[in-house]
């Protein structure tokens, strides 16, 4: 930018001004902004001209986020607003260019931190529950997510998981045709389920999948099926089963293997049929309980005893077999007309189905009527127990307490409720409250003379949180490198309690010795405190000793040379 010339801010709406790039996507760019009318601090999306362009996928994206602002939830970023914002276009035309105004959070995607490697399965399972917490709310909402992947998913620096772009994805999906005809949707085909790949209809089991192939993701550091091009992506979410995660990754245990394999299974109804069953099975295979295996259900069984394999045969493989028999191979028909029995029975079976559809709506029906009136469960966490169950029992429900340790939060305080905060609670529904009993102690590895990048590293990887970093004069330790810590090396701590460092400026602060006797000063001066070079020039004019003139006081680099004047006639 020319010097002199001012920077001119973009505003959006009169009232949000877009700051630096913080983000790029397949379909738009975030920034980090400020709300100049609140004063806080906001992350603006701005989605790509392309999208833009299309007037019905403006108008559903409007209804979309309008839709996602309605969800208030700890686990998702909240939208703030949307519109559209008049841009001149490549070609000069002015464009409508739709953005949202986004809860600005403070952290890493997911996305980073599998790049890094695989995360340890207990974190892995952790970050999955509170995935999963979110779907639940917004599945209870009605909202289907359709685009889970760990791009989607950030994690705070305090370790809270936030899940982003519910119903944004809504409107892409329902604007775009087919995988092979949209490039929006080209990077999320590794996170696809079966029914999304053969361009069926959608429902909240599809994002189950979708958060089982990221689960596989943080255990191993891969995704399960990789193909050329989305399309072979595809064909391998319908037709290939996934390997076991330890398989890859050896410190995966059987029961999580367990737990991956239900959410992948190929038929919705084999898979987790609710985000509150499939976290509270990822937290019992982390905790080292055994999951119970899903009972096979009629089709399962009839596969294996004909000695079909239900992956790899489909139904479309058996209607092609079928279509293209030659004549002679069909069966032939030695009756006009099929028994009277089994007109019969499929009048029965029609009238069942009927029935059975009737009763369902009606019980939805009533559901969701009653789901109305049901009150919602409020935020409690970072409470102590005693204040937590007084707000709740004070509002009517009824509570039990179950603790559990939390490397987050604080002992003693409320690290969560089931159901969790913002969901409605059914009539005489009992609500845990879990209250953190600490983090596991762990112990501190030796920080002193590391970096602070590699101290910080060192810590994580022991699973510890750094605490405050302040920095102090050091006489030979060089700038950034730690010469203290909290904590000793070896000692053991509690991982919610962080390691606070002390970081060496590259100075020494050199006191004044005038007035005092030569013989202490030199002592002083090249003791490990300072480890100056010293050098000493008589005063014949007086006698006694003492220091008369010193050339350096204060802050100094380190290994200086300081020249003391000292009274040296007889």
């Amino acid at each position: 930018m020319t010097e002199g010339v001012a920077q001119i801010v973009r505003v959006l709406a009169g009232r949000y001004q877009v700051g630096e790039l913080i983000g790029r996507g397949g379909m738009a760019d975030v920034h980090a902004g400020t709300d100049a009318r609140l004063g806080r601090r906001v992350a603006i999306k701005l989605l790509r001209p392309s999208l833009a362009s299309d007037p019905a996928f403006r108008s559903r994206f409007r209804r979309e986020a309008q839709d996602a602002a309605k969800m208030a939830h700890p686990t998702i970023v909240r939208i703030f607003d949307a519109g559209e914002e008049t841009a001149t276009g490549e070609d000069g035309n002015e464009i409508q260019v739709p953005f949202i105004i986004m809860e600005f959070v403070d952290g890493k995607l997911l996305k980073d931190v599998i790049e890094d490697g695989p995360v340890e399965p207990t974190e892995a399972a952790r970050i999955a529950g509170q995935v999963l917490t979110a779907l639940e709310y917004s599945h209870r909402a009605g909202v289907v997510h359709r685009d889970i992947k760990p791009g989607n998913i950030m994690i705070t620096k305090s370790g809270q998981v936030k899940v982003m772009d519910f119903g944004i994805a809504r409107a892409i999906s329902e604007s775009s045709a087919t995988i092979a005809e949209t490039s929006t949707i080209v990077g999320t085909a590794q996170y696809f389920s079966p029914e999304q790949a053969r361009g069926e209809a959608v429902d909240t089991r599809s994002d189950l999948y979708s958060m089982g192939i990221v689960l596989f993701e943080m255990l191993t550091g891969q995704a399960p099926f990789v193909g050329k091009n989305p399309v072979a992506v595809a064909y391998l979410h319908v037709n290939q089963q996934a390997v076991r995660p330890s398989a890859l990754e050896p410190a995966v245990s059987p029961a999580l293997d367990a737990v991956v394999f239900r959410a992948l299974a190929k038929d919705r109804f084999e898979r987790f049929q609710t985000a509150a069953e499939f976290r509270t099975d990822v937290e019992a295979a982390a905790s080292g309980a055994v999951v119970p295996r899903k009972q096979a259900t009629a089709t399962q069984f009839n596969s294996t005893l004909f000695g079909v394999n239900p992956t790899t045969t489909t139904n479309s493989e058996a209607t092609m077999r079928h279509l293209t028999a030659h004549d002679t191979d069909r069966a032939i028909r030695t009756q006009n007309r099929p028994p009277v029995a089994w007109i019969w029975a499929g009048i029965a079976i029609v009238l069942v189905v009927i029935i059975s559809v009737g009763v369902w709506a009606f019980q939805v029906a009533n559901t969701t009527f009653e789901l109305s009136k049901s009150p919602t469960m409020p935020d409690v966490t970072g409470m102590t127990w005693d204040t937590a169950a007084a707000k709740l029992q004070g509002e009517g429900f009824t509570v039990e307490r179950s603790d559990e340790p939390d490397n987050v939060v604080k002992a003693g305080q409320v690290s969560r409720t089931d159901p969790a905060a913002g969901l409605r609670v059914n009539e005489g529904e009992e609500v845990v409250v879990y209250v953190s009993t600490g983090g596991e102690p762990t112990t501190v590895p030796k920080l002193t003379g590391l970096t602070q990048k590699e101290a910080e590293a060192a810590l994580d990887e022991a699973g510890l949180r750094v605490g405050k970093i302040t920095t102090d004069f050091s006489a030979r330790a060089k700038k950034g490198v730690v010469i203290d810590a909290s904590v000793d090396a070896g000692k053991r701590t509690s991982s919610e309690d962080p390691v606070e460092l002390v970081i060496s400026n590259g100075l020494v602060n050199i006191p004044t010795f005038v007035g005092d006797p030569l013989v202490d000063a030199t002592t002083t001066l090249t003791n490990k405190k300072y480890s100056l070079e010293v050098v000493t020039e008589p005063d014949d004019s007086c006698t006694g000793g003492q220091v008369t003139q010193q050339s350096l006081t204060g802050e100094q680099k380190q290994r200086s040379t300081v020249t003391l004047v000292y009274c040296a006639a007889q």
